[in-house]
C-alpha cells in the first residue's frame, strides 16, 4: 500500500479544486440550452459556419426566443453525436 502526504493547505486546495469541478460539471448537465460558443464546444467545431449548416439540416434543436440569440438543445447534440458514433471491433 502507498501512502500519500500532503500539506494542510495542499490538501485543501487540491479538496476545493475536485468540489470545483464536480459544481461545473453540475451545472453543465442542468443547462438545456446552450450558447453557439458551448454547442460549437461540444461538437468540437470551430467554425460558425459548420454549426448553422447543423441548424439548417435539421440535425440539432435550436430555439431563437429574439432574433439575434440562437440556442441549442444539449440533448439533440447528444443525440447528434451518438448517432455518428462507431462501435469499436
Amino acid at each position: 500500500m502507498e501512502v500519500i502526504i500532503f500539506e494542510d493547505r495542499a490538501f485543501w486546495a487540491l479538496l476545493e479544486e475536485v468540489i470545483n469541478h464536480f459544481k461545473e460539471q453540475q451545472i453543465l448537465k442542468a443547462e438545456k440550452w446552450l450558447t453557439a460558443q458551448e454547442a460549437m464546444k461540444l461538437l468540437n467545431i470551430k467554425s460558425k459556419t459548420t454549426l448553422q449548416k447543423l441548424r439548417n439540416e435539421g440535425k440539432v434543436r435550436f430555439s431563437q426566443p429574439v432574433k439575434k440569440i440562437i440556442l441549442y438543445d444539449r440533448e439533440s447534440i447528444n443525440r447528434f453525436l451518438e448517432s455518428h458514433a462507431r462501435k469499436t471491433f
